[in-house]
Parts: structure tokens; sequence; C-alpha cells
């Protein structure tokens, strides 16, 4: 290999080199920005199941808060910080749902809490019921509902951990009981 050659490889090594270089820093710029952006998506869908979950109980859908209609919530979220959008919106949407949940109060009956409508399912019944029998009962009962599987589990074991219900484990199955009143203490 003449020096020459050496030359013109090491060369064409340099130029590979920095266009690789170039290259991984404008990726990494570009992960960067996305990075950005899915940080403004996941404290916006925060956001979003905060007022899910605070809305829950209303049958009435005229009672809830209306986006406004000149401006989509994904533009709001790329104009600010990533860690500002979920705390401003959290605070900016606070009086306004207590204002309507205090609303909601005085006027119709709100539907029954999802809680009491399983502990309803399970008093008919003196054998422990699986998780499913009993979300596949209340989606027959009240067609209105549509928990998740998972939300009807989160459900259940709330109820568990506040002595309302048992949880009986059956080899890889859960399953749940009405706590009957009186029974601990029929000593």
């Amino acid at each position: 290999m003449t020096s020459q050659s050496a030359a013109t490889l090491r060369s064409r090594y340099v130029e590979q080199a920095a266009s690789d270089l170039e290259e991984n820093r404008r990726r990494q710029q570009d992960l960067a920005e996305r990075i950005t952006v899915l940080k403004q998506e996941e404290a916006l869908l925060a956001d979003i199941l905060n007022l899910a979950e605070r809305y829950e109980g209303f049958a009435d859908a005229s009672r809830l808060p209306e986006q406004l209609q000149d401006e989509p919530v994904v533009a709001k979220a790329k104009r600010t910080p990533a860690g500002a959008t979920s705390r401003r919106s959290a605070s900016a949407k606070a009086a306004p749902a207590d204002s309507t949940a205090k609303a909601g109060a005085k006027g119709k009956s709100r539907r029954p809490l999802l809680s009491d409508l399983l502990a309803d399912l399970l008093r008919t019944y003196d054998e422990p019921r699986l998780a499913k029998e009993l979300r596949d009962e209340l989606l027959e009962k009240h067609p209105d509902r549509n928990p998740t599987p998972q939300v009807v589990r989160n459900t259940l074991e709330s109820l568990v951990a506040k002595g309302r219900i048992q949880r009986h484990k059956q080899q890889r199955s859960v399953m749940y009981t009405l706590v009957k009143p009186g029974a601990g203490s029929s000593d």
C-alpha cells in the first residue's frame, strides 16, 4: 500500500466518521424534540384522565365542561413547556369542576357509584363470584355503564381494602363475596 492510497483511505475514513457524527447529532436532536412532544402529550392525557375520573358519575353530558372551539387542546400543549401543561391546566380546571359538581348535587340525582352497583350484585349471591361474571352481569343490568374489566377489578379491590367485600383465591382465580354485617361478631 502506497502512502498516497493510505492517505486517501484515511481521508475517506475521516469523512465517513464526520458524516456519521453529523447524522448522530441530527438524530439526537430529532429524538429530543420527539421526547418533548411525547411529554406534552402525556401531560395532556393525564389531564384528560383526571377530568374523566372527576366527571365519571355524571349522567347528564350537558353538565360537562366544553372544549373551546377556536383552539385545539394539542396546540395549547405545544406552546407551553412540558411540565407547565399539567400544572396550569389542573389548577385552571379545578374551579369550573368544583362549581359543576356542586350544581350537579343540587339538581338531578347522580348515577350510583360503580362500587355500590358491584356490592349490590354481590349481595344477591352467597357463593364467591369472579370479576368477569360481575362485569358481565353489570353490563346486562346497566347497559348505560361500560367499565373495562380492569376498572371492575380495581373497584372490587378498593372494596376489599375498605372491608366491604372479601377476596377469595382459588388456584389462579380471584373471587369476591360481600361481607355480611355482623358476620365477624357472631361468636
